[in-house]
């Protein structure tokens, strides 16, 4: 468990190491990775363990996006809400 912004991130996965410390494009690659190996099996089993780790590395991309979606809002330019007045 990381604690990130005053939330606690919970890991999904118990074999799945802290991926804060990853740069977006391995968690892309791994996703990628993932989903290639996902279809490549018919166990089951494999596929639903390949999923959840999929999630884990989904939710830290969702995330970041979230985190970068939310800086970009709060460092745009205020003076574009004057342009329209809508009265």
């Amino acid at each position: 468990m990381v604690l990130l912004f005053g939330l606690t991130y919970i890991n999904m996965h118990p074999l799945i190491d802290d991926l804060t410390n990853l740069k977006d494009s391995e968690i892309e690659n791994k996703v990628q990775e993932l989903t290639r190996k996902y279809f490549m099996t018919r166990n089951f089993e494999v596929q639903r363990q390949i999923s959840a780790v999929l999630d884990t590395y989904k939710e830290e991309m969702a995330r970041r996006q979230r985190e970068t979606y939310e800086k970009m809002m709060q460092s745009r330019n205020q003076d574009l809400d004057k342009l329209i007045n809508v009265n």
